[in-house]
């Protein structure tokens, strides 16, 4: 088996500061959505079906991935009831 001849910090010295802050914030949101849906118990296809999405679209919101719309995280503060994310 070949090993990798760069480090992991030489891999991660070419993303911007940008880069970071955005990829922080994207896991920041997957992991409120995780813990909320903990909260009240609920698995990703009762989530799917109480929003009107499909398990694959909350499987992506999950992997701190994907890029939320304004209006997906105000409908999802709506659903739960309390902020999404804090702007402040």
């Amino acid at each position: 088996m070949k090993k990798a001849k760069i480090s992991l910090r030489e891999l991660l010295g070419d993303i911007t500061p940008e880069e970071r802050a955005e990829a922080r914030l994207s896991f920041q949101i997957s992991n409120r959505l995780y813990y909320l849906m903990q909260e009240r118990g609920l698995s990703k296809k009762q989530f799917a079906n109480a929003i009107g999405k499909r398990p694959s679209e909350i499987t992506r919101w999950l992997s701190g991935e994907h890029n939320f719309t304004v209006s997906t995280l105000a409908m999802l503060s709506t659903f739960f009831g309390q902020p999404i994310i804090s702007v402040g």
